[in-house]
């Protein structure tokens, strides 16, 4: 009897072993294909449910009478059925076992926690009977235990391994940001449902159900919910996610936390990455514009040197007509362009690569093309009202909900990639250092706007900065969009008129020998 039980626990490690050799094998596959870790995550757990119990006949699906299931956003309503999962009997035998092994382990070492988090892999069964799969960052297997019984599942196997943390452990690396889009989403649901009385908690679990869809941001979620109930602050929880919130999201709600102005902080970051998101849209229509009506405008008179000029050649050879300068430039240009298009395009993409690689990588470089740029007439006004309106609403925001002036600038300092303004900030937090007024360090700056420094000098001298940085937030924002508009309502006819103008040129040049060929045939 002994001998058929190791046989049995030797059975269950080599299905283990097999396991983990196979999601070995896969995550070296799809890291060389796709470079996702969620994604080897969720194929895993697809390719497991479903050849482990569904090609081996492992459980049999029932239908019940239809459930109608009202979702809490109205967006994303659905019906569906509730299912009842019944399982074969060599399953079930299969999760007594896990389980038996889970409850000598939590006596044991799986009670002991962690200094830092450690990614376990769960299996749990649903109150439907649903088996299901996943990874979750804890201290401790006691505390994945206690959190998943605590949510209604019944729990059969917890594990790690120096595999699984380096598979699902949260890092930096494989980090996933939530958009501005998703930010304003998450803020204004969560608003409304501590509104209405529901508990934070409860608020982050509904709010992982919404997005269960998205593996990264679910499992966040969950990690919310998590240190939440192990009674960390909703920030220390915000904050543990990494890169996923960001800092001033995080300092915003800290500040409310102690100020107990949770709702209305949550509301209001939310009317501000809206705000943000709209500038940042302006602004990225102001550049997209031009640059893709000059990029066709290049492939439109390279085509034509490249396909439809050595036509006309062979037609003036032929005919041994005298060509002019103007026409033997255009042919010259046409004929490099064929003869070299490939080393052009090559030193192209090279050149924009280095250019773009020196930008992210070197301080200096950075802040000489961002000068230039903002030394360039009417491109300069949309930079600085730009940077100017995103700065001020941040600074608005932060002095409103009580956050340290020192705290404040350091985010500042971290919302922008302009060097110019960051330089203001370095500035501004010496002065602070030093005893002296926030505004000096604006004062005869050349990116900073003489409007915009006696406004800020106002709200020190009445005491209501916060006020007064909003009112320069919208000015300036009012500006940024007029200024967007007045370029593209310009930029269109003058990039077309530049467009016929060559183009013309280039056919003027082709045309004219062609008179001279008729003249002789007369």
């Amino acid at each position: 009897m002994a001998e058929a039980k190791e046989k049995k626990y030797w059975y269950l490690s080599l299905g283990d072993f097999f396991r983990n050799v196979f999601l070995t094998f896969f995550a070296i596959i799809s890291y060389a294909l796709i470079g996702v870790k969620a994604c080897t995550f969720d194929l895993f757990v697809y390719l497991y449910n479903t050849l482990s119990w569904r090609l081996g006949k492992g459980y049999k699906r029932t239908r019940e009478p239809a459930n109608y299931i009202k979702m809490d956003n109205d967006k994303n309503k659905r019906k569906d059925k509730d299912k009842v999962y019944n399982y074969s009997a060599k399953t079930l035998a299969k999760l007594e076992a896990d389980y038996r092994e889970l409850v000598r382990d939590l006596q044991t070492t799986g009670a002991t926690r962690t200094k830092e988090m450690n990614a376990y892999y769960f299996k749990v069964r649903d109150k439907q009977g649903k088996i299901i799969t996943g990874t979750m960052n804890a201290l401790s297997k006691l505390d994945i235990n206690s959190f998943l019984i605590n949510e209604g599942y019944q729990v059969y196997s917890i594990k790690t391994s120096p595999l699984i943390n380096f598979l699902f452990k949260d890092t930096t690396l494989f980090g996933d940001k939530m958009s501005t889009k998703e930010l304003v989403f998450w803020l204004t649901q969560l608003s409304t449902y501590l509104k209405a009385g529901i508990t934070l908690n409860d608020s982050i679990k509904i709010l992982s159900k919404q997005v269960s869809k998205k593996k990264s941001k679910a499992r966040a979620f969950q990690a919310i919910s998590y240190e939440l109930t192990l009674g960390s602050s909703f920030s220390n929880a915000l904050e543990k996610q990494g890169d996923m919130f960001p800092a001033l999201l995080i300092n915003m709600v800290k500040a409310a936390e102690a100020s107990g102005t949770l709702i209305e902080t949550l509301e209001d970051m939310a009317n501000y990455y809206t705000e943000v998101d709209e500038t940042k849209k302006e602004m990225k229509s102001a550049m997209m514009y031009p640059i893709i009506i000059s990029i066709f405008a290049i492939i439109v008179i390279a085509v034509i040197l490249i396909f439809i000029i050595p036509k006309f050649v062979e037609i003036y050879d032929k005919n041994d007509i005298e060509i002019n300068g103007f026409t033997l430039f255009v042919i010259n240009a046409s004929t490099f362009l064929k003869e070299n298009i490939v080393s052009i395009l090559g030193i192209t993409a090279f050149t924009i690569v280095i250019i773009i690689i020196a930008y992210k990588n070197i301080k200096a470089f950075r802040r000489s093309v961002q000068t230039f740029f903002m030394h360039i007439p009417v491109i300069k006004d949309i930079i600085i009202y730009n940077e100017l309106a995103i700065f001020t609403k941040t600074f608005a925001s932060l002095l409103r909900n009580n956050v340290f002036i020192t705290e404040s600038i350091d985010i500042l300092s971290k919302i922008t990639n302009n060097e110019i303004y960051k330089g203001i900030l370095f500035k501004t937090i010496n002065n602070i250092v030093k005893g002296e007024k926030i505004s000096e360090a604006f004062q005869d700056h050349w990116a900073v706007p003489e409007v915009a420094y006696y406004m800020i000098v106002t709200g020190e001298s009445t005491g209501e900065l916060d006020n007064m940085m909003q009112k320069v937030s919208d000015y300036y924002q009012g500006l940024h969009r007029n200024v967007v508009n007045n370029l593209k309502a310009f930029i269109e006819p003058v990039l077309i008129s530049l467009l016929a103008l060559v183009v013309g040129g280039i056919i003027i040049a082709v045309v004219i020998p062609m008179f001279s060929m008729y003249g002789e045939l007369l």
